[in-house]
């Protein structure tokens, strides 16, 4: 199994303090008719962190069913107890999903070793395919290039990285340390054609909730070899790749879907909306993309 290509990160759209399941449901029909590779339900775009625990699994239960066969699902199951990890996980297994996207542990900042561990333990608990998530920015802590080559030795069903470090020196270490068919994800959408140049293989895209056949798009030319096509697309669209994260994820992905008349914009504390001036300026952005 391949995960090369283009993965939406979904939001979870609420209604009233509620999941909104048929505004989802839409969402996820708009991302297969535009030729999406996968989707991602409850990662940190789908607001995990607020999610209960009976919640977490219905939103990944309407994915499957939606998706019905149609595209990958890699559910988030990802914590900082890996009891908890290895719970979540198992449980979407036996919903139906795909894969599973394992973010590293947050707050308790484990050591390589205690990382290599609770991954470790996560997928010997399962048989699905899972997908590591490095991001330093949230966790506090990587999952270090070693750590990472450790794990793709030793645990066969660990396949690929969703690499969201912002740093390309860091991709072209782990392209160099890993095995060929250990695949590189770009967490980050202004850094996927950066990413791709030096041995990615797609995104992990927040933007697609937005413009999903543009970056679809714009993955396959760049996967094709037609990097001038790709160019021309990122270009296009860099200013809202960066606008899209001009407040904390996903305030301003979730507001650009409610323009667009797709689901309300309501997050959950506590995240809250955005101010008069990032409203001001991701109008303007989403204007200027032509939306």
């Amino acid at each position: 199994m391949s995960f090369a290509g283009t993965h939406t990160a979904l939001v979870t759209p609420f209604r009233d303090g509620h999941f909104d399941t048929p505004a989802f449901q839409s969402l996820i029909e708009a991302q297969i008719a535009a030729g999406i590779t996968g989707i991602i339900p409850v990662g940190t775009t789908g607001e995990s962190p607020t999610l209960d625990h009976e919640e977490h699994l219905k939103v990944i239960e309407v994915a499957v069913q939606t998706a019905a066969g149609r595209c990958q699902v890699i559910a988030g199951t990802g914590s900082n107890s890996t009891t908890e990890a290895v719970s979540l996980t198992h449980a979407a297994e036996k919903l139906g999903a795909t894969a599973a996207l394992l973010v590293a542990p947050y707050y308790n900042k484990p050591s390589q070793e205690g990382l290599y561990r609770h991954f470790a333990a996560i997928a010997q608990a399962v048989k699905i395919p899972l997908v590591l998530y490095s991001i330093p920015g949230r966790c506090g802590i990587e999952i270090g290039v070693e750590t990472t080559v450790r794990l793709a030795k030793d645990l066969p069903n660990i396949r690929a990285i969703k690499e969201a470090g912002g740093s390309v020196e860091r991709v072209n270490q782990l392209r160099a340390a890993l095995p060929e068919d250990f695949e590189i994800l770009s967490g980050d959408d202004s850094l996927t054609l950066p990413f791709m140049s030096v041995g990615a293989v797609g995104v992990i895209s927040v933007a697609t909730n937005v413009i999903p056949t543009e970056v679809a798009t714009m993955v396959r030319h760049q996967l094709a070899g037609e990097s001038a096509k790709a160019l021309a697309i990122h270009r296009k669209y860099y200013p809202l790749f960066k606008d899209l994260f001009i407040e904390p994820n996903p305030v301003p992905v979730k507001f650009a879907l409610a323009r667009l008349g797709r689901m309300k914009p309501d997050v959950r504390l506590p995240l809250c909306e955005m101010t008069p001036a990032s409203i001001h300026q991701l109008t303007k952005t989403l204007e200027k993309s032509g939306l």
